[in-house]
């Protein structure tokens, strides 16, 4: 149980991270692009170790903690998180279409 939830928020917050990066690198000024940068680097950092818990660079990080072995969990979560997106994205679609035809 604790490694749906460890695995799947380490995964979320590395993809939100990297696009909010994306998003205010891109379009701030001045000091909202260093923020996007180091936004950027953390995602990047989170996705690393995500990907270590996944057993997918232990060639070279070795063996993750016990609490990080994300290995059996992983498939499952992600299909979890997938189909929660499509969801939202469906129901999002919807609702716009209906206020635009309103």
């Amino acid at each position: 149980m604790l490694s749906y939830f460890l695995s799947m928020l380490m995964l979320v917050f590395a993809v939100a991270s990297i696009i909010a990066g994306i998003f205010t690198a891109y379009f701030g000024s001045g000091k909202s692009r260093a923020v996007g940068a180091i936004l950027i680097i953390i995602g990047l950092i989170v996705f690393v170790l995500f990907m270590w818990g996944a057993e997918l660079l232990t060639s070279f990080m070795g063996a993750p903690p016990t609490i990080m072995n994300f290995r059996g969990v992983i498939t499952n979560g992600v299909v979890a998180v997938i189909g929660a997106v499509v969801g939202a994205l469906i129901a999002l679609g919807i609702f716009l279409m209906a206020i635009m035809k309103a």
